[in-house]
């Protein structure tokens, strides 16, 4: 049975921040600070590798729908180790946030798996690799994408 976190009062030890243009020559520098966190958090290397393809995907996703392609705009990816010491659980926090399009968040879904066809299977990756995964609107513009991993 799986205890319901939101409830339970949780810590952030570590917080690592990267400031990065919306350019996928800089998706390396997020694959390998998500992998080296996930990592020194504890995460098993198959975990590691279906997390760090979940941030890869986000991040490419904001390159291509929210801005519109490779451009010099920024995004912000933040990794943070979570603590919930009541319940002795730890896991990796993702925040992910653009300042390009906004979408309603209930708008954002991956496309119908059955069709036969490359893309569009980013937001499913996230689904299934992370525990949670949360959209919502920036405040004056763009989107956050919260996503969180618990160590098993």
């Amino acid at each position: 049975m799986q205890t319901d976190l939101k409830n339970q009062k949780s810590f952030t030890d570590t917080k690592i921040e990267l400031h990065m243009c919306a350019n996928p020559d800089y998706l390396r520098v997020a694959r390998t600070a998500t992998h080296d966190v996930a990592q020194v958090i504890g995460f098993k290397e198959n975990e590691i590798e279906t997390i760090t393809l979940a941030v890869v995907e986000a991040i490419t996703n904001v390159i291509r729908h929210s801005y519109g392609g490779p451009c010099d705009k920024p995004i912000i990816v933040k990794l943070n180790k979570i603590n919930y010491p009541d319940v002795k659980k730890t896991g990796l926090e993702v925040v992910i946030r653009d300042f390009g399009k906004q979408v309603e968040p209930e708008h954002i879904k991956g496309r119908d798996l059955n069709e036969l066809r490359p893309g569009g299977v980013g937001v499913h990756i996230m689904h299934t690799a992370m525990d949670e995964v949360e959209f919502t609107r920036g405040d004056d513009c763009g989107m956050h994408l919260r996503m969180v991993k618990y160590v098993d």
